[in-house]
């Protein structure tokens, strides 16, 4: 089968490229030529700008991929360019979306206010009611976050009736090559051999869930793989959301940390601890039709994920963390 990945060489990418590369499917990576990436010499590669894609269609149909696959959609315009250009080309899309199309998500970051019900969420639960989630944290129009909005991407790629669809709504992912070091401020504390991590109290106890990177990318390698995801809408996540305490404690496992966890209400919190996130809201993502119609499982363990996370992590810390581990105001307040 021929394959091509829009977006395919940072992060999440190489692992879907590699996998199936090693499947024996020819794979053609259309990016813009500023990493590469650690993929098989025999993949195929297009140099280009997605938000061009209608300049390279003449290229997309001597090439006829029976399958796209689009890590890189932000916004409805960009969609609708995707969609224009593959229909009569390609026989499906598989696009990855996020778990931040979720109404649960706005009630999170506090944008709207309603009373806590923290039932796992499927795909038919209520999606947010406000679009354009990160236009107040943006400096002006042209920035890429201002028109990113994945509820409007899935709504024009789902619904098109001659290019049949498959919508992943990835959660939190994490692993090696995570530009977000998600789990950077526990294990820094830990190597530095801190005693204490302090903790809100509500987000000791809070539920979000995660997705180490390589799995995620074998949850969209199925679903391009199987016709029956056609015109589908799939939650991918770890099958239960561990609570913030409970990662802490793993991680610390791996580590061999032996230190304590301490939790204090938000207003006894020191500043650079604080967060604008309301706890009271989880973020707890049904992953069951996924696994149910596709028979999708994880492949990697969440004691390798976080083993290979950590490795990662000790080997490339960040260099913008630094005034997130202000140690002497966490012992003042110890």
């Amino acid at each position: 089968m021929k394959v091509l990945i829009i977006g395919g060489t940072r992060f999440m990418g190489p692992h879907i490229v590699r996998k199936l590369n090693g499947l024996g499917h020819e794979v053609t990576v259309f990016h813009r030529g500023q990493t590469i990436g650690d993929l098989p010499d025999s993949v195929k590669h297009m140099f280009g700008n997605r938000n061009r894609l209608d300049d390279f269609t003449a290229d997309f149909k001597m090439l006829k991929p029976d399958v796209v696959v689009d890590m890189m959609l932000l916004n409805r315009t960009q969609a609708e360019m995707l969609v224009d250009v593959f229909k009569g080309i390609s026989r499906r899309l598989v696009v990855a979306s996020s778990c931040d199309v979720y109404l649960q998500y706005d009630l999170l970051r506090g944008v709207e206010e309603r009373e806590v019900a923290n039932h796992k969420i499927n795909e038919n639960a209520p999606l947010r009611n406000k679009l354009y989630p990160y236009r107040t944290m943006v400096p002006d129009e042209k920035h890429q976050l201002y028109d990113y909005d994945k509820i409007l991407i899935e709504q024009v790629v789902i619904s098109h009736p001659d290019l049949p669809a498959t919508v992943l709504r990835l959660p939190m992912v994490y692993g090696p090559n995570d530009y977000q070091h998600r789990f950077w401020s526990y294990i820094k504390r830990m190597l530095d051999n801190r005693p204490t991590i302090i903790l809100d109290k509500k987000q000791a106890d809070w539920r979000i869930t995660r997705g180490f990177v390589e799995n995620c990318a074998g949850a969209i390698i199925t679903a391009a793989l199987d016709k029956k995801a056609e015109y589908r809408i799939y939650n991918v996540g770890e099958p239960e959301a561990l609570t913030e305490r409970e990662w802490v404690r793993k991680i610390a496992d791996i580590i061999g940390w032996k230190g304590d966890v301490v939790t204090f209400i938000k207003d006894k919190l020191p500043e650079h601890l604080k967060s604008d996130l309301n706890f009271e809201h989880h973020l707890n993502i049904d992953t069951g039709c996924i696994r149910g119609e596709l028979r999708y499982e994880e492949s990697v363990t969440i004691e390798d994920a976080l083993n290979l996370t950590i490795e990662w992590e000790k080997a490339n810390p960040p260099e913008t963390f630094e005034d997130s581990f202000d140690y002497d105001a966490e012992d003042n307040v110890l």
